[in-house]
């Protein structure tokens, strides 16, 4: 009888505040009409957009009521309303998110009054007739768990209803990928002009005076020997800094240790100099088995980095951990710190290069960091083994 109790609760819980929504619904019903009709006579038109961004909005809360109760995400497919006006008022009318939302709106309104009677009368019902089946005759309640028949039944509809179909997942999976796609051909032209005013600044800047150092001991040579040598030793002193340079470039760009010892390898190397007690964790046959291919590689070992230099410098953390994991749809990896928490990607590059450099292998980043720790950072990053 507890536990009947507990999941009736439940159940109510949830269909009270789906009963609140088609409250709210009945109130927002007016609005929808006095702007269409307004849109209608042209006087009104910036106003759709608006008002269809309210409904999305009051969609996406049914949904995440829904998944509560379910344990199940309902996916989201909805075109970006940004723009000019006009831009803004065809995405918001064509885009099927529209209509799905209006469909979904209209059954709860017509539904949404079925539901409050009948939970309400399974409540006293259930009381009575319960308490008299368990108490009297040890059997277990069977007007109570209607509730969450009714629950159930409630979420089904509107899983059924505020689920996009195909066609708008594809197009809302082709937009994001037309997104990433765009983000990181702009990070990949942001590379190029680091690393052109790297090579500019730095190593191009010693090579000329390379250049110089040579030319003056060469015309030095005959009349002041000592002259030379020092001009010489100086030259080879900006060779080694160039050579230096260089090498901090190219490491930039894809590090030699990432191409001879593999990934593995290079995040031990990563983790036995980054200043905190590191433990690497191998797991799914990833050293055995066939590397993943070089971006894949490159992007998580850039990100265990970029995790571990936070760690270091911001985190004020002793101890951090790396895993890594062959799965089976690719690779995963996650870095996590004893730190004390906190971090925001809207407060520096490195988290946000590496989220796009991520999302431009289709793959996935997840970030937490609450305040007092710990932070972990994950990536999934897709490949074929």
């Amino acid at each position: 009888m507890g536990n009947a109790l507990r999941q009736a609760g439940r159940a109510t819980v949830h269909l009270a505040l789906v009963t609140c929504l088609t409250s709210g619904l009945y109130l927002f019903i007016p609005v929808l009409v006095i702007t269409a009709v307004a849109a209608l006579m042209a006087v009104g038109a910036w106003v759709v957009p608006e008002v269809v961004l309210v409904l999305r909005r009051i969609a996406g809360t049914h949904r995440r009521m829904t998944a509560e109760w379910t344990g199940r995400e309902i996916p989201e497919a909805y075109q970006a309303i940004d723009g000019s006006l006009r831009v803004r008022l065809r995405t918001a009318v064509h885009d099927p998110g529209t209509l799905r939302d209006l469909r979904w709106m209209i059954a709860l309104c017509a539904y949404g009054v079925l539901v409050p009677p009948v939970w309400a009368a399974l409540w006293p019902l259930g009381l009575i007739v319960d308490g008299v089946w368990c108490g009297l005759l040890r059997r277990k309640p069977f007007v109570l768990p209607l509730i969450s028949k009714v629950a159930d039944m409630e979420a089904r509809w509107s899983t059924a209803l505020l689920r996009p179909s195909p066609r708008a997942l594809l197009a809302a999976r082709v937009e994001a990928l037309a997104t990433t796609r765009a983000e990181a051909i702009a990070a990949h032209e942001a590379e190029l002009r680091r690393i052109e005013r790297d090579l500019h600044d730095g190593a191009q800047a010693r090579l000329v005076a390379l250049s110089m150092r040579l030319g003056l001991a060469d015309r030095a040579f005959d009349r002041d020997p000592q002259g030379a040598r020092r001009l010489m030793t100086e030259a080879h002193s900006q060779a080694q800094e160039a050579l230096l340079e260089l090498r901090q470039v190219v490491r930039g760009i894809h590090p030699p240790i990432l191409t001879d010892r593999g990934l593995v390898g290079a995040v031990r190397a990563l983790a036995a100099s980054c200043g905190l007690e590191v433990a690497v964790e191998v797991k799914g046959g990833l050293e055995e088995g066939p590397r993943p291919p070089a971006a894949v590689e490159a992007a998580a070992y850039f990100m265990v980095a970029e995790a571990l230099t936070n760690a270091a410098k911001h985190g004020g953390g002793m101890r951090a951990e790396v895993h890594l994991e062959r799965v089976r749809a690719g690779l995963r990896a996650v870095v996590q710190d004893d730190g004390r928490g906190g971090a925001d990607e809207d407060e520096g590059t490195g988290l946000p290069g590496i989220r796009r450099r991520v999302a431009a292998l289709d793959g996935t980043m997840g970030v937490s960091s609450p305040p007092g720790g710990p932070t972990v950072i994950e990536v999934q990053l897709p490949c074929v083994w």
